[in-house]
């Protein structure tokens, strides 16, 4: 149990598990402000105050997590779902959200817990004990932490990761990857095997929607790949917003030059929400971003929120089928032992054991 001062904290907070010292953060000052150092936007907190994602709460110059362990969503998941297509293919992986996020996105598919602030959000204390019997329970195959921003739940996952590796489980996180250099060293030191990174737009964009700076989401993924976590981008493509087939060529880009032509790209239809009213992708503009990607070079491009073929993987040396997939299921697994084209015998960069039938 957290002991705090009595002065400006509530009784109810004293017990909660959910409430814990904060890793990362420094003092800046003689009057209690705290500096946050897990995400990029590194918030000055005064006393009694809250960073920007409301998820870190300043008391008298100690900085604290609202949300350790506090989990607003919990559901077994296909790996493809998050998506994972390169990476223990037809696993399932036990998957939580907690509340909030560092990003302001007005489209976001998950704003029901991702505008949410962990104080008022209600939402179920989950131990990392407890979260490792569930895995055994539901024949998990590894974590995935996702839903809302993972890294509000560093804390949470630096105690999880090597305790669920010692078990044989492997750990993910479904990210935006503003974290800071050093959150992300710690994750990856304590067991982040995986990592899909959402890549909203181009530098203006991330600027004029998010306030936020490009560059430090391009670091990260290069950061990952450096040290041997999987790779895979996702891009949710926005009518109006980020579906510019410039910016797209851009996003393919950088994606060969900054990290290599065989990361997965998954181009991801829009579907309206939040508050954000604009009509669904068209299939045409994906397929024209997809087609843009491989005139770019890269290898393993896929469509996402369609049915469609663009779902599986083909071989980038004599282009035949190697993994069929519909929606979230793998239908066929036709890569050899050794993970290579049964036709051509090219390597297909696949993570982990097939998990299917």
């Amino acid at each position: 149990m957290i002991k705090f001062d009595q002065r400006g904290i509530n009784k109810r907070m004293i017990t909660n598990p959910w409430i814990k010292e904060a890793i990362l953060y420094q003092n800046v000052s003689s009057s209690h402000k705290v500096q946050c150092l897990l995400c990029e936007r590194r918030c000055i907190i005064e006393d009694k105050g809250y960073g920007y994602c409301k998820t870190r709460k300043n008391i008298r110059g100690r900085l604290y997590t609202l949300e350790y362990g506090l989990v607003s969503s919990i559901s077994l998941n296909p790996i493809e779902k998050k998506p994972f297509f390169h990476f223990y293919p037809a696993s399932l992986a036990l998957t939580i959200g907690s509340y909030s996020c560092n990003f302001p996105c007005i489209w976001c598919q998950n704003w029901h817990i991702s505008k949410i602030n962990p104080e008022t959000g209600g939402g179920t204390f989950i131990s990392v004990d407890r979260f490792l019997k569930l895995m055994e329970l539901y024949n998990a195959s590894g974590t995935s932490i996702s839903f809302n921003e993972p890294t509000l739940l560093l804390e949470y996952a630096l105690e999880l990761f090597p305790l669920a590796k010692q078990k044989g489980y492997y750990n993910t996180f479904v990210s935006n990857g503003y974290m800071t250099k050093e959150a992300l060293l710690l994750l990856i030191e304590k067991g982040l095997d995986a990592i899909n990174i959402d890549i909203k737009f181009g530098k203006e964009g991330y600027k004029r929607y998010l306030h936020a700076d490009q560059e430090v989401i391009w670091r990260n993924a290069s950061i990952c790949k450096h040290y041997g976590v999987h790779v895979e981008l996702t891009t949710l493509v926005i009518p109006g917003l980020n579906d510019d087939l410039y910016l797209l060529r851009e996003i393919a880009k950088n994606i060969k030059d900054r990290l290599s032509c065989s990361v997965p790209w998954h181009i991801n239809r829009y579907f309206p929400a939040y508050k954000l009213n604009v009509a669904k992708t068209p299939v045409e503009t994906l397929n024209k971003a997809w087609e843009i990607a491989k005139e770019e070079g890269l290898e393993y491009v896929y469509i996402g929120n369609v049915l469609n073929e663009k779902e599986s993987t083909y071989c980038p040396s004599c282009n035949k089928l190697v993994i069929k997939r519909r929606g979230l299921d793998v239908l066929e697994y036709l890569l050899t032992e050794e993970k290579r084209c049964p036709y051509c015998k090219k390597e297909i960069p696949i993570v982990g054991t097939y998990k299917g039938n």
